[in-house]
C-alpha cells in the first residue's frame, strides 16, 4: 500500500537542551550537553572550551563517570531493541509503558516501524512508525497513509526488514516526511534466496576475500559484533522457535599469516549443515549481512579495482 499524497509528520517542538549545572570548584559550574562536559564561569556564561583544571576536579569526573554509565545503558537498550526485532518477538504493551519515560529506550523505539501482534502472529494490516504509548489509548503509529492512528493491541513486533511486505513504501515514506530513525532496520541491508542458492547448502558469493593477516579479519569480526569459532565468523538467529547460525569461514592458522575467505554456511541446532531451502529468511539475510560486511574489508587487489 502506498502512501496516498505526501503528508507531514506531527511536528515536534525542540527545545534547546537544558543543562543541569552542578557548583564546582573557584564557582565555576560543569554540566553535559550532548554527552561533552560543559563549563560556565563565576558570572554564568558558558565556555567554548573546559579548562583543563577544571576537567580533574571531583564534579567533572562524577559527570564523566555518568557519561559512560549513559552510553553503556543506551547501548544495552539498543541491543535488547535489535534482539526484539531479529527474532520478531512480541513485545507487550506494558513493557512499552513501563521503559517509554526512559530517553534512551525512547530515542531508539521512536520512528521504528512496528505492526500488532494478535494470537500470537504479527498482522501487518496495522504497522506504523511508532510515536507514542498510552496505558488507556494504545500504541500510537504513522501509517502508511501518513496519518496517526492508535493501535488496541496487547503487544506488538517490530518486524525484521526482510519480513516487512511493504518495505519500499515504508522507506519512501521516511523521505516524504522527513523520519530519522535511531535503530537500523528500514535502511538495513537484506538479502532474499535466489533459486540456485535454493538448491544448495553453502553460498560462496564472499569466498576468496584476502586478509593481510588473519588478526586482520580477527579484529574485524570483533568490532562488528561476531564471535568466532572453529574459524568461523558466526552470527546465530532465533526464527519460529528454533537456532540457527550462520558460519562464513574466516581461516584458523597462524594469527599473522594470510587469510583467504571460504564459503557461508548455516546450521541446526545440533550444529548439522543445514540445506539453504530450509533456512529462514531473517537467518539468511542476517549470514549474508555479515559476510558481506567481512568480505568488505578485505585486501582489494589493483585488478578488481579496475573491474
Amino acid at each position: 500500500m502506498a502512501a496516498k499524497s505526501k503528508k507531514e509528520a506531527p511536528s515536534v517542538v525542540t527545545a534547546e537542551p537544558e543543562v543541569h549545572w552542578i557548583s564546582s570548584e573557584k564557582d565555576y559550574s560543569v554540566g553535559l550537553l550532548d554527552g561533552k562536559l560543559v563549563a560556565r564561569n563565576p558570572k554564568g556564561a558558558k565556555l567554548a572550551t573546559l579548562p583543563p583544571w577544571l576537567k580533574e576536579t571531583e564534579q567533572a569526573q562524577q559527570l564523566t563517570s555518568l557519561r559512560d554509565w549513559l552510553d553503556e545503558h543506551e547501548q544495552e537498550c539498543r541491543a535488547s531493541i535489535e534482539l526484539w526485532m531479529l527474532r520478531s518477538l512480541p513485545v507487550p504493551r506494558e513493557l512499552l509503558i513501563a521503559v517509554w519515560p526512559d530517553p534512551a529506550w525512547q530515542s531508539i523505539l521512536t520512528n521504528s516501524v512496528v505492526c500488532s501482534v494478535k494470537k500470537g502472529e504479527l498482522s501487518q494490516s496495522e504497522a506504523g512508525f511508532l510515536r507514542n504509548v498510552d496505558d488507556k489509548k494504545g500504541v500510537g503509529v504513522i501509517d502508511l497513509d501518513g496519518e496517526t492512528q492508535w493501535l488496541k493491541v496487547d503487544a506488538i513486533a517490530i518486524p525484521h526488514p526482510i519480513l516487512l511486505k511493504e518495505l519500499n513504501d515504508f522507506r519512501q515514506l521516511t523521505i516524504e516526511l522527513s523520519v530519522q530513525q535511531k535503530l537500523d532496520q528500514l535502511f538495513r541491508q537484506t538479502w532474499a534466496r535466489t533459486a540456485e542458492q535454493l538448491a544448495g547448502s553453502s553460498i560462496n558469493d564472499f569466498s576468496g576475500g584476502k586478509f593481510a593477516q588473519l588478526n586482520h579479519v580477527l579484529g574485524l569480526c570483533r568490532r562488528l559484533g561476531y564471535r568466532v569459532s572453529g574459524g568461523y565468523a558466526c552470527c546465530p538467529v532465533w526464527e519460529h522457535g528454533t537456532q540457527v547460525e550462520a558460519r562464513f569461514w574466516i581461516g584458523a592458522d597462524d594469527p599473522e599469516s594470510e587469510a583467504w575467505t571460504a564459503d557461508l554456511i548455516f546450521t541446526d541446532a545440533k550444529e548439522h549443515t543445514m540445506p539453504v531451502k530450509d533456512v529462514g529468511p531473517v537467518a539468511f539475510s542476517e549470514g549474508m549481512r555479515m559476510a558481506a560486511a567481512i568480505y568488505a574489508k578485505r585486501v582489494v587487489e589493483k585488478n578488481e579495482e579496475a573491474n
